[in-house]
């Protein structure tokens, strides 16, 4: 299969994070998988022969550290350039339709070569029509989401213009979204968005759980818990992530425990909300950011946690709660979007609280650091939770028997009367081998260590 991602490395966002894992675990079916992915290239596991990256270029326009550059007159190879370069000088955001394009004139280059094409968000024009092969597209939560938090939360008509011009996407998205034979998504929460928001047809729209790697994020009693320590991930500072209401419940929760710190794994923001709320409540020596560490010192980082937090506004799925959790972290979080889905019932598996309430926030952290034999009770039960539900080996299976479907609903159509097929491919049977169970393996990385 030729697994699509349009901005792919794991260390820039939870799109990196799904193709890396998902693209191993179905090399260990027994499948060849090709990862094919623009600019921040995806990075995949070693060892797997049935595994490979084919690199698809961009102009890479927003890398650092000349981010929203232009590009020499030697750079522009085609049309698809001089789009992608447009739309940035207009303010827009090129990324999703010009990979597609690009995608779209690869794979029919090698028609034949691919029994099934999945798409990792990309919902591009590009990818309608014939793309060689029967197509699966993953769509983690719908973008709109994202595009009216930000909406809500611009000051000023030209911080609106602006944000409404960048999301502009979302239009195509939407309409491309329409026409997608068969959508994976990752939890309950965000097929229902995706058929409120984007208007597929809900009978069109799987959920396939994503999950953790419990291999490496699993408890070790030989590292210290520090006192006072509550670990959050925050890839930006944008509302979606909900960090300002954190550390504003920070600032409550240390008149009770004055050890209280957060450590913030991501870039520290100069500017805005965040940065703003730190200095305003003299937080400078009680938050921390962290970015670039190794998987293995982000899971101590987190096993020496008294509490792990998540106060996104809304999630699609958090992949931080499910990793958390699976470490014996105690979980404070919120019930935005898909987040109970994963963390469970409060009081049992997790605390949760509303979004978007820093004394709510305080209250939950107030609980936990106060209360070790809690504490203890629900990093079990979290762990429990994770290892019954949401690991990297299950989607695997999961989504193979998607694929599965696809090529069943794809020869049916070339072999009705009257019809045929749009291409050949090799799609065959016994393409998809059965699958045996195959524990999680530890390697992961994350969603927020993001440096892009």
């Amino acid at each position: 299969m030729a697994l699509l991602t349009y901005k792919g490395n794991p260390f820039c966002g939870g799109q990196g994070v799904y193709v890396r894992h998902l693209s191993r675990e179905l090399s260990r079916l027994g499948h060849r998988v090709e990862v094919i992915g623009s600019q921040p290239y995806p990075v995949l596991d070693e060892g797997h022969p049935g595994l490979r990256l084919t690199e698809l270029p961009s102009l890479d326009l927003y890398r650092q550290p000349d981010p929203f550059r232009t590009p020499k007159r030697d750079e522009y190879r085609d049309w698809i350039d001089a789009l992608e370069v447009a739309t940035m000088w207009t303010g827009g955001f090129p990324e999703p339709l010009t990979f597609s394009l690009r995608a779209r004139r690869h794979l029919r280059a090698r028609r034949g070569e691919f029994d099934v094409v999945h798409d990792n968000q990309t919902l591009g024009y590009g990818l309608l029509g014939d793309v060689g092969a029967p197509l699966v597209t993953t769509i983690h939560h719908p973008i709109t989401v994202d595009r009216q938090l930000e909406l809500d939360a611009a000051e000023g008509w030209q911080r609106r213009l602006s944000v409404r011009r960048w999301y502009a996407f979302t239009r195509m998205q939407k309409r491309v979204a329409r026409r997608l034979p068969s959508v994976l998504t990752v939890s309950g929460t965000s097929r229902q968005e995706i058929t409120d928001h984007l208007g597929v047809r809900p009978d069109r729209v799987h959920v396939v759980h994503i999950g953790a790697d419990t291999g490496l994020f699993a408890p070790d009693p030989a590292v210290p818990e520090v006192p006072g320590r509550i670990v959050t991930t925050s890839s930006a500072d944008v509302p979606l992530k909900g960090l300002v209401f954190l550390v504003e419940a920070l600032a409550k929760v240390r008149t009770e425990h004055p050890a209280a710190h957060l450590v913030v794994v991501g870039k520290r923001p100069t500017e805005g909300p965040v940065a703003q709320a730190v200095e305003r409540y003299g937080l400078e020596d009680a938050v921390e950011f962290v970015k670039g560490i190794s998987d293995a010192e982000l899971v101590d980082l987190i096993r020496s946690a008294q509490v792990a937090c998540v106060p996104s506004l809304y999630e699609g799925f958090s992949l931080p709660a499910a990793e958390a959790m699976a470490t014996g972290t105690p979980l404070l979080a919120t019930t935005g979007g898909a987040i109970p889905e994963v963390a469970g019932r409060d009081g049992e598996t997790c605390l949760a609280v509303p979004p978007g309430d820093p004394g709510a926030l305080a209250a939950g952290l107030n609980r936990l650091l106060g209360d070790r034999e809690l504490r203890v009770r629900l990093g079990r039960a979290g762990r429990e939770r994770v290892l019954r539900h949401f690991t990297w080996a299950r989607a695997a299976e999961g989504t193979v028997a998607r694929y599965r479907e696809a090529v069943a609903r794809h020869e049916g159509r070339a072999g009705a009367p009257g019809r045929t097929a749009a291409a050949p491919t090799a799609v065959r049977a016994g393409a998809f081998p059965s699958d045996p169970e195959i524990p999680d393996r530890a390697t992961s990385d994350r969603e927020s260590r993001a440096t892009c």
